[in-house]
């Protein structure tokens, strides 16, 4: 029985922010010399990105009850235990608004949800997210619960590969997936060029989806196949490792490279012919790795518009990310019934994570 993504749901923050407000911020940090400065104003400008969602409204400006991350245009440096207790604090909220309007766009009551998927690496605790999904959403106390952690950007596809072993072991299961990735939280104050390019991208965002069997009367994606690739080289390139002062990034310039040397042949193996591809969906880890695939790929210049969007208005969203660009083709009328769909995510390793999904209109 071939599984379906039947809806997505998404939540963002409350506070938005302008790309520019956070470079300036950024920029004038004490220690920052001037060399340091251009490479935040190149970085930043150079994301082709024009807002994000945080949940830390001082980073905006504002304030707030929450995790004190600013003094004046000076960011303070909390302690990791301090900003996991304000992922502990906030992140339940956002997974479950996704959820919430998942289930909704399903048409499908909570309490059918047999099996719950949470995936997140920006924090950790227990009684987990997968925990509180079940009290919040008042799902069924026997829901199998499982949690996928510190998978980083990829883990969406990890999810929804679980979700299609689920349903094709048991027809009658419900699953819900459901992202929660709150990146601003781990802000790091450091001049160092892989730090100038974590704070240029990530963001905050949640998104889920509700995976069932595939039914002729409800439209959806359906997931038909998944791959995983591990490149020869690049562990040391893009990593996410827990510091004193929050989970810090490494994301080196050899990361888009490596993709761009690496992706034609592991597209081809994974996803098959690439010309009988209608739909990507790419994670847009920044907007060198999308120039690197289009380029690799040959694909056409609108081939990655949906990525690129959701890059524009959102920034990196991790895991959540390529949630909110299935959600966006699956709402695009131009799609058709039987539109095959590659999508493409990365992850530390460094890891290619595919999935085939085909296009379902009632």
């Amino acid at each position: 029985m071939t599984a379906r993504i039947l809806s997505i749901g998404t939540a963002l923050p409350d506070t938005r922010v302008s790309q520019a407000t956070l470079r300036d911020l950024f920029a004038a940090q004490p220690g920052f010399d001037r060399k340091s400065q251009r490479l935040v104003g190149a970085a930043f400008d150079a994301a082709a990105i024009d807002t994000r969602h945080t949940v830390l409204p001082q980073l905006a400006g504002g304030s707030g009850d929450g995790l004190p991350v600013r003094d004046g245009d000076r960011l303070l440096m909390p302690s990791t235990g301090d900003r996991n207790d304000e992922y502990r604090r906030r992140a339940p909220e956002l997974f479950a608004e996704a959820a919430r309007s998942a289930l909704a766009e399903s048409g499908l009551d909570a309490r059918a949800v047999t099996h719950v998927v949470t995936v997140s690496c920006t924090g950790m605790f227990a009684p987990g997210p997968d925990y509180h999904l079940v009290r919040d959403l008042d799902l069924s106390p026997t829901v199998e619960r499982y949690h996928l952690g510190f998978i980083g950007c990829a883990a969406a596809i990890p999810g929804l590969r679980l979700a299609a072993r689920i349903v094709g072991d048991d027809p009658g299961a419900v699953v819900l997936v459901a992202c929660a990735e709150l990146c601003s939280l781990h802000w790091q104050t450091s001049s160092h060029p892989d730090q100038i390019v974590a704070a240029s991208v990530f963001a905050d965002g949640a998104a889920a989806a509700v995976v069932a069997s595939g039914d002729p009367t409800r439209e959806g994606l359906d997931l038909d196949g998944f791959a995983t690739h591990v490149t020869d080289e690049g562990e040391k390139d893009m990593a996410w490792t827990v510091g004193d002062s929050g989970f810090e990034m490494t994301l080196t310039p050899e990361v888009p490279r490596i993709i761009g040397r690496e992706i034609s042949a592991i597209a081809a193996d994974v996803v098959g012919d690439l010309g009988a591809v209608d739909a990507w969906a790419v994670h847009p880890g920044g907007r060198s790795i999308l120039d690197r695939v289009e380029n690799a790929l040959d694909l056409d210049a609108a081939a990655l518009a949906p990525s690129r969007e959701v890059l524009r208005r959102h920034g990196n969203m991790s895991s959540a990310t390529l949630l909110f660009i299935l959600r966006d083709l699956l709402a695009d009328t131009d799609r058709v019934d039987g539109d095959r769909v590659a999508a493409l995510a990365f992850g530390p390793g460094l890891t290619v994570e595919a999935a085939r999904l085909t296009l379902r209109r009632a």
